[in-house]
């Protein structure tokens, strides 16, 4: 098979400090895209690595002309490095998969043949999360709950960046001009035929996360701000139900006052009623300095990323 030919099959790989999982991921990935007999390239992108990832890379693609390398100039995050790779891919089928190896490239003929079908967007669907701690599990089941809330078009759960998308659907994504980009909700967005394949998602083979509890949070909160504007919706009606109902206080407690003779509460309900409302206005500054902080990104129309070197391209 002559893989300097127009591949049928483009297989997008985003990393940032890899060098011990690339070599298992060729492994194991190189014998599944074998036995599916199409034409294919590796489309790696290095999100500004640190170790030897990329290197070990090149050295590949030298033997290797199947092997595609895009180094960004530096760490722009896993959802640049994405659009990077959608951006550089040429196949009219295009698997977006992590080199850890939790997603199983296997699944990529399942993928393949549903695209053969007619599906546009084939995604996998992770029926155990047995691999991830409690803390995660639960808090990934809540992120889904609240922004299938709060979005529009819904996200399905237990769903990540492991697809397989069309030529069509890859070239709608491209053309979303976000810079802060939540990749999921783009791909629940541009819709196109979609199929779920079920799968079980497995333990990472070797090294380690780069997401720990805090990125997961931003990333979370990225996701939410980029897909809705019902926060700020939420804020504005809830600070109507606030306003209400101190008003109807108020009367209730003048009515008293007049009536009965009761005396005004003192130091201790002062208190209360301004540290309350003083925490009602921080969070809803909070969440406006959100929004407002994603116009000052956008605004600003600098590129999702930039290239520092291509190899094989």
């Amino acid at each position: 098979m002559n893989q300097q030919n127009q591949p049928e099959l483009s297989i997008v790989v985003p990393f940032y400090n890899e060098q011990e999982m690339l070599p298992l991921f060729l492994q194991r990935t190189d014998p599944v895209l074998a036995k599916m007999a199409v034409a294919y390239e590796y489309v790696f992108v290095d999100d500004g690595s640190t170790d030897a990832s990329a290197a070990w890379l090149k050295e590949q693609a030298i033997h290797r002309p199947e092997i595609k390398l895009i180094s960004l100039s530096r760490n722009f995050g896993k959802e640049a490095a994405l659009t990077a790779g959608l951006a550089h891919a040429r196949a009219q089928a295009i698997v977006c998969i992590d080199a850890d190896l939790q997603d199983p490239p296997e699944l990529i003929i399942a993928f393949y043949q549903k695209f053969k079908e007619g599906y546009e967007n084939i995604y996998g669907q992770r029926t155990d999360r047995g691999t991830d701690a409690w803390l995660k599990r639960v808090t990934a089941q809540g992120f889904y709950k609240i922004y299938n809330l709060f979005a529009s078009p819904k996200m399905p759960y237990n769903v990540g960046d492991f697809r397989l998308l069309s030529r069509r659907a890859a070239e709608a994504v491209l053309q979303l001009p976000e810079r802060e980009r939540f990749m999921k909700g783009l791909f629940a967005w541009v819709g196109f035929k979609s199929i779920a394949v079920p799968y079980r998602r497995e333990k990472r083979t070797a090294g380690k996360t780069k997401w720990n509890y805090w990125k997961l949070w931003n990333f979370a909160l990225n996701g939410i701000t980029a897909s809705t504007t019902l926060p700020l919706k939420l804020c504005t009606y809830f600070g109507m139900f606030v306003s209400m109902a101190s008003f109807i206080f108020a009367l209730w407690t003048a009515y008293k006052k007049i009536v009965f003779g009761n005396p005004v509460s003192g130091y201790t309900s002062i208190m209360v009623a301004i540290l309350f409302f003083s925490g009602v206005q921080l969070i809803t500054l909070g969440v406006i300095g959100e929004y407002l902080s994603r116009i000052f990104m956008e605004v600003k129309h600098r590129p999702t990323y930039l290239n520092k070197e291509k190899i094989n391209l």
